[in-house]
């Protein structure tokens, strides 16, 4: 067999729509040699019908056809099945940009002269916002031109900005040898489970070598209806936090940049809970009081872009002493983020995000002064 630079695994369930679409993109590569590993998870719709035209139509193209087990068990399938010196994963109903996998191969393949090949190729991606809709629009996601360590290759700890917004697994290439040598495969668990992100982190934080393309590849349509993201259950990302801490933990990492980027996410759990959920629901309060319990308190006040109405929520449900803590660095981080997204995405899209956290800041003291007022009587 030809040597097989990088295997695309693609796992699909009930994506006819825009498995076309995927697979087309995919192929669009031919510089390097790729194989297209699709697996079909026991759809019910016409997905099967669709992998074996393009599997008759291209000889890099495998089909899969296996019952129902879920993301991560199809994904580890893949792995187990490819051949690639690299891995990577395309979600059926995403997209990407011509020569994508060429690009990215060759990039890493730049480095080399340092002794090894990268252990992680990594570049952004593009959001597809409102997908399917006629306000659907493309913007930059919120990492793009914030990975700069100054060198390359680097690790996590010199560029902790990669695990503290979306996973986005897909936007990259794994070194097979690698994910073989750390015993690194996606947990198993019906549907999807958001298992992308214990991955996000067992390979960034084990990677000795990461090597970072500025260029987006990757078009995500984010939330689209019947998404893990749109029917998670409450619990599950307070879980999946867990977990991912718990790598954190059996790893040793002890660096303080990926333990604040790490507590972020935290955050951003807890508030999207209670948005969904409401701020008084007894079960989000209790899970959010589990995961703040495992975060540092001194630590926390140390992370400028939290609110002051988050770090008091934490001192309030942790039942840690409070630190005293300023809110001067949020503001200022307001700032910096208004600067940030209209120099990536445009002047619209920063008065958005300004909008955005406006209305947080105004929730947030409407809570406040609701609890005061109910105090009071």
């Amino acid at each position: 067999m030809e040597q097989v630079d990088v295997s695309v695994i693609v796992p699909c369930y009930n994506t006819e729509k825009f498995l076309d679409q995927a697979l087309a993109s995919a192929e669009q590569n031919d510089r390097v040699n790729i194989e297209i590993i699709v697996l079909n998870d026991g759809s019910t719709d016409g997905s099967l019908e669709i992998m074996r035209a393009h599997e008759a139509a291209d000889p890099r193209v495998h089909v899969i056809d296996k019952e129902n087990q879920g993301y991560g068990a199809s994904v580890n399938r893949g792995i187990a099945e490819s051949h690639g010196t690299y891995i990577a994963i395309l979600e059926p109903d995403d997209w990407v940009a011509p020569h994508m996998y060429d690009d990215l191969f060759e990039y890493g393949m730049s480095f080399s002269y340092t002794g090894a090949m990268p252990d992680i190729i990594k570049s952004p991606y593009t959001r597809v916002v409102l997908p399917e809709t006629p306000d659907q629009y493309l913007c930059n996601c919120s990492y793009y031109k914030r990975v700069d360590p100054g060198f390359q290759p680097f690790r996590l700890s010199d560029a902790p900005h990669l695990i503290q917004h979306h996973p986005s697994i897909w936007s990259a290439l794994y070194r097979k040898g690698f994910l073989e040598e750390k015993g690194i495969r996606f947990m198993e668990v019906p549907g999807a489970g958001w298992v992308d992100n214990p991955f996000l982190i067992e390979t960034l934080c084990q990677a000795d070598t990461i090597v970072y393309k500025e260029q987006p590849y990757y078009c995500y349509r984010e939330d689209l209806p019947g998404s893990s993201s749109v029917l998670r259950k409450a619990r599950l990302s307070f879980d999946r936090w867990n977990q991912m801490l718990d790598i954190i933990e059996r790893l040793g990492v002890t660096d303080d940049g990926i333990l604040k980027a790490f507590y972020v996410i935290g955050f951003r759990y807890v508030g999207g809970g209670f948005a969904d959920f409401g701020d008084d629901n007894p079960d989000i309060k209790q899970w959010a009081a589990e995961i703040f319990r495992r975060m540092d308190p001194e630590r926390v006040v140390r992370i400028a872009n939290l609110s002051g109405y988050s770090k008091k929520q934490f001192f309030e449900l942790s039942g840690f002493g409070p630190l005293p803590y300023s809110n001067l660095a949020y503001y200022g981080e307001l700032v910096k983020e208004f600067v940030y997204s209209t120099r990536t995405n445009g002047i619209g899209f920063g008065f958005k995000r300004i909008g955005l956290y406006a209305k947080q800041v105004a929730t947030q003291k409407g809570l406040l002064k609701q609890k005061l007022n109910v105090a009071e009587e």
